[in-house]
């Protein structure tokens, strides 16, 4: 709780410097008189009210989420990409009508702070109400009793006001999408700083527009994460969705306009190719595993798919070993059978490497650092951070999946040894 909020102001601070260290100390330590604005706490929460104006609209679909302990199951609007786009325009009508949006980089000091007492405040406001809620609706790593924990965690599952989901809200609208309005300020101020954009930081806002736009499109597949299933909403969610997202992440434009670097159309021709790799590994194995979840007898899934299990957060899915005959398996995938019933798939994306999403996503984050150049460690902050993320989270799934298959989950790493890159890891 102490060393992110420390690590994201260590960041905003050395991008704007002139060495630019990212293992060195910050250039110096900036006051309260310079963190603290009421009117960035303004503009902050002017933000969040307006994503969640958004978020009621009426949505395009309405899906269910996993079954609860109770046998429910909660409905979820799937309008965030409908957000974007009309996040956008209210930005264009906004900038075409004098809005100083160039002006959005200085403040993003206030802006963070701002945003990090609103996930404090918002992470004490969760934790009072999960003290009212059923012992149905806690988190299963939420309720330990450890006060610290318990908010760091998060004790409720899904909290809600109505039909309000306020984890669902912040996972992908106000962090994503500030992240992408971060980036364009950031690119408009280094037009008027130098005349146009330089072709750096227009392919680290498009990556990055690519990556968010695709979040949100395919919105409904962050129900079965294990944010969603199975960890409660405490500060360690509100904080990372409110701050630590649009403030780190978009490290790469705030290093650009601080540090513009000359950028050829043949390397960044190879740049292009890089991240098109990434987002087509990525792409391709999350749109396996969610043709997979809704129908495992669908003919995209034959020949393609790889071992699916069900924990969500690892990119698999299980089924059971006597489906429905509609949803009879085609006889070209390969599976591994269970004690507890079901069958496992080994075939396709997933039967190259046990976490064919995550090679994907690391691809991508190399791509989005590579448009800075190679002689400075700070743009490749996050490609370094997302790898021990993921990794991480991999051994957690790998123990999680020896405990719930036992036999088949080693059958299965025998026939799919690699964890996530072919031949390396």
């Amino acid at each position: 709780m102490l060393l992110l909020p420390v690590t994201m102001f260590h960041l905003l601070l050395v991008a704007r410097s002139g060495p630019a260290r990212l293992l060195g100390p910050p250039p110096y330590l900036p006051g309260l008189e310079e963190l603290w604005s009421p009117w960035a706490l303004l503009l902050c929460l002017t933000w969040l009210g307006l994503q969640a104006a958004l978020y009621l609209l009426p949505a395009r679909k309405v899906a269910e989420g996993q079954e609860l302990k109770d046998k429910s199951r909660l409905r979820y609007p799937i309008n965030g990409f409908q957000a974007l786009v009309l996040t956008a325009l209210l930005v264009g009508l906004g900038v075409s009508a004098g809005l100083p949006l160039s002006a959005l980089p200085e403040m993003l000091l206030p802006l963070a702070f701002a945003a990090t007492l609103t996930a404090f405040i918002f992470s004490l406001l969760l934790y009072l109400k999960a003290l009212l809620a059923p012992a149905s609706a806690l988190a299963p790593g939420g309720n330990s009793g450890n006060l610290i924990y318990d908010f760091f965690l998060g004790r409720e599952l899904n909290p809600r006001i109505c039909s309000f989901d306020f984890k669902y809200f912040c996972e992908l609208r106000p962090g994503l999408i500030g992240w992408v309005l971060i980036n364009l300020a950031l690119l408009i101020q280094e037009a008027e700083l130098r005349g146009s954009p330089s072709l750096a930081m227009w392919l680290v806002n498009g990556f990055q527009l690519l990556y968010v736009g695709d979040a949100l499109w395919y919105e409904e597949a962050v129900l079965t994460t294990m944010d969603i299933i199975h960890d409660g909403f405490g500060f360690m969610l509100a904080f990372g969705d409110l701050a630590w997202v649009p403030f780190t992440y978009s490290l790469q434009a705030q290093f650009l306009l601080y540090h513009p670097q000359p950028l050829g159309w043949p390397l960044a021709s190879f740049i292009c190719l890089i991240n098109a790799v990434g987002y087509y590994i990525f792409r391709g194995a999350n749109s396996q595993k969610n043709t997979f979840r809704k129908n495992p007898s669908d003919p995209r899934v034959a020949g393609e798919l790889g071992f699916l299990g069900a924990m969500s957060e690892m990119g698999q899915l299980d089924f059971q070993g006597s489906p429905h005959p509609a949803m009879c398996l085609s006889p070209d995938l390969e599976t591994i059978s269970t004690a507890t019933g079901r069958r496992l798939l080994v075939s396709g994306w997933w039967g190259m490497v046990r976490h064919p999403n995550y090679l994907g996503d690391l691809i991508m984050a190399l791509a989005w650092s590579l448009p800075c150049g190679v002689f400075h460690l700070l743009p490749y902050f996050y490609f370094l951070y997302f790898t021990a993320l993921l990794v991480h989270r991999e051994d957690r799934d790998e123990r999680q999946c020896r405990q719930k298959y036992g036999l088949a989950w080693h059958e299965y790493c025998r026939r799919v040894p690699y964890r996530i890159v072919p031949y390396v890891y």
